[in-house]
């Protein structure tokens, strides 16, 4: 693609990059085949080549962004199958994630979108709050249909039915390795995840501990920026990803770590991009030593080996690709193969490749299009008849279990049962020999 930016545009190296991005691409259309709001919508601007297009236009004019190409650029999801699919290799999450940026310095939202906007970025990212807002969200749940907005009543009917406890596990302390240490690694406890469910990074921590890793919870780590990023607040979520650049790497400086073990895909992702988020800033090196050492569960797993996988039933697994893993990190194989050491008969939904919906903040701002592809992933999960489904993302089993009765897990759940671990509490009272 020919572009036309003028010599002091590209002094930015934001535009600088995005303009290398816009050349990298061929107009080819490969993109739309696997873009999900395409799938939906049927709009040519609502896919990845019509999205560029109207970056690049409101780019290289230094253009006031009007409605209708915001419109457009809100209702990406991110899931990044776009970059999957390209043959030229475009890196849209960076084109993408500067026009978030851009829009968020030069449009002006409408009031209720500004305050929606504001209120997530100020609640999801800090656990405690978060907690407090599921509560009452509980208690307004009966109010639901006085609601006007229909992202109002998309945030009450994400709340689960029972908020978990915090976690003492999720405090800063060093849990001690079982037998020989082979690792000592850092875990990403997360944000939203602490406040939703628990158990999640309890098993990561059991499975981790039962085949030789000494897992640190590093003082002041946080949210890892992607809620606040993807919204095109930089100053927010660089100050979360700073604060974990600065608490990880007292641990590297200090007693050393392998790896950064993070279980929650939508944040590998974004870790694993530090480097150029910080790309010119004095955090630079920092944020690139984290970028290398952060690896999903499933990595860190994969390279130890799961040990005496005996103890869990042989159920059927439905797995879902979140697109933070198979399209963010390119992680597609791995997690399947760990589920079927583990014993289990490992079950593949069509289309696997498509988004379920969740997207982060998505399913709160864009809930008629999440909706419907929570209905399509959850359609094509059931047609498999699995007696349980596998994810490495809370947002996608969140998404996914509010659509349908079959139990929803963290692949981590499964391999910390596997290999002695307790059973999952979402499989709790379920019939082992039931089959599927």
């Amino acid at each position: 693609m020919q572009t036309t930016f003028t010599a002091q545009q590209l002094a930015d190296p934001l535009t600088a990059r995005s303009n290398e991005i816009l050349r990298t691409c061929v107009h080819c259309g490969f993109c739309t085949a696997t873009c999900p709001t395409y799938k939906v919508l049927g709009d040519e601007l609502d896919s990845p080549r019509g999205r560029i297009y109207l970056i690049k236009d409101m780019l290289e004019n230094s253009r006031v962004p009007d409605a209708k190409t915001v419109q457009h650029i809100d209702r990406c999801l991110s899931c990044l199958s776009c970059m999957t699919t390209c043959p030229s290799g475009v890196h849209y999450m960076h084109l993408v994630d500067h026009a978030r940026e851009y829009i968020e310095a030069n449009y002006r939202r409408p009031l209720p979108d500004r305050l929606l906007r504001w209120m997530l970025a100020k609640i999801l990212p800090y656990p405690g709050r978060f907690r407090l807002a599921l509560r009452g969200a509980k208690l307004g749940r009966p109010f639901r249909k006085l609601l006007p907005d229909p992202r109002l009543r998309a945030m009450l009917d994400m709340a689960p039915r029972d908020i978990p406890p915090p976690s003492l596990n999720d405090r800063p302390q060093v849990f001690a390795a079982q037998g020989a240490r082979r690792k000592r690694v850092a875990l990403l406890v997360g944000c939203a995840q602490r406040a939703l469910n628990t158990d999640i990074n309890d098993a990561t921590i059991r499975l981790l501990r039962r085949h030789g890793c000494e897992v640190v919870i590093p003082k002041g780590l946080g949210c890892c920026g992607a809620l606040t990023h993807h919204m095109g607040r930089t100053d927010e979520s660089h100050a979360m990803a700073a604060a974990n650049i600065r608490a990880v790497m007292a641990e590297v400086n200090g007693g050393g770590l392998d790896a950064v073990v993070i279980n929650t895909s939508g944040c590998g992702t974004t870790v694993k991009d530090y480097g150029h988020m910080f790309a010119g800033d004095p955090l630079e090196a920092d944020a690139a030593r984290v970028a290398g050492l952060a690896r999903d569960i499933t990595e860190v797993m994969a390279d130890l080996g799961l040990s005496d996988a005996t103890h869990a039933a042989p159920l059927r697994v439905g797995y879902h690709a979140a697109c933070s893993l198979q399209h963010g990190q390119q992680i597609k194989a791995t997690p399947k193969e760990l589920l079927a050491d583990a014993g289990f008969t490992v079950l593949e939904p069509k289309d696997s490749h498509i988004c379920c919906g969740s997207a982060g903040t998505y399913n709160l701002m864009q809930p008629a299009i999440s909706a419907e592809l929570k209905a399509r992933k959850v359609a094509t999960l059931e047609a498999i008849r699995p007696q349980v489904i596998s994810a490495g993302n809370i947002g996608c089993m969140m998404q996914i279990g509010s659509g349908t009765g079959v139990p929803v897990v963290h692949t981590a759940e499964l391999l910390d049962w596997a290999t002695g671990g307790p059973r999952p509490r979402a499989l709790e009272g379920m019939d082992m020999l039931q089959p599927g």
